[in-house]
């Protein structure tokens, strides 16, 4: 069966290798149209099936992953940040608090399965950091394409001070229920992700 990563993230398609299976990268189309009055768990979801959907129409008989990450802190959903000035903004917002990450997935099995819809939710505590800590991040040029402003996986590990859920979910991309799914529709999956999540924190992810 033919499998497809709607995603132009470097970081989903970098986890999804992981599981050591043949798929493709191709980029949605779909506009992500971010509402204050919908709830996270919603909205996050809708994204990921619309990347995924958008990708399936052109490719019939295939099984094809969607996926979408947002942040939720003070009850604000929070994305990208617009620019520098704003990434700063959503920095300083978080020092020192715990805010919550919202990774969905939406797979659309042209092939006859089922597909899968689902959302996973991780808390991320921060550091109290400085403004000094904020600028030196910010010229590292790692934020403007991260949900929240920062990486896990990059120099923003340093920010944080613990995390409390899946890591991979974190990242962008909740890697065991994907393997699930495959399984279920009769592909071979080696890896076990749980060991492999449980062999290493999130200070040692320095690459996947």
């Amino acid at each position: 069966m033919r499998l497809i990563l709607a995603s132009t993230s470097p970081r989903r398609r970098e986890i999804l290798e992981l599981l050591g299976l043949p798929f493709e990268v191709i980029a949605p189309g779909f506009d992500e149209l971010a509402s204050s009055d919908r709830p996270v768990e919603d909205e996050v979801l809708d994204f990921a099936l619309g990347k995924a959907a958008s990708v399936a129409r052109d490719n019939p008989n295939s099984i094809v992953i969607g996926s979408d990450t947002m942040i939720l802190i003070n009850a604000k959903k929070v994305g990208k940040p617009d620019g520098i000035a704003d990434a700063k903004q959503i920095l300083r917002s978080l020092s020192g608090k715990t805010h919550r990450i919202f990774t969905s997935v939406a797979i659309v099995d042209g092939s006859g399965g089922p597909g899968l819809r689902m959302v996973e939710e991780v808390s991320v505590k921060m550091r109290d950091y400085s403004e000094k800590e904020i600028e030196d991040y910010l010229s590292c040029n790692e934020s403007l394409d991260k949900a929240g402003a920062y990486s896990i996986q990059g120099r923003g590990r340093a920010l944080i001070e613990s995390i409390d859920g899946d890591y991979l979910t974190a990242v962008g991309l909740p890697l065991k229920p994907i393997a699930d799914y495959l399984k279920s529709r009769g592909i071979s999956v080696s890896l076990n992700v749980e060991k492999l999540c449980s062999d290493k924190s999130f200070l040692n992810w320095r690459s996947f």
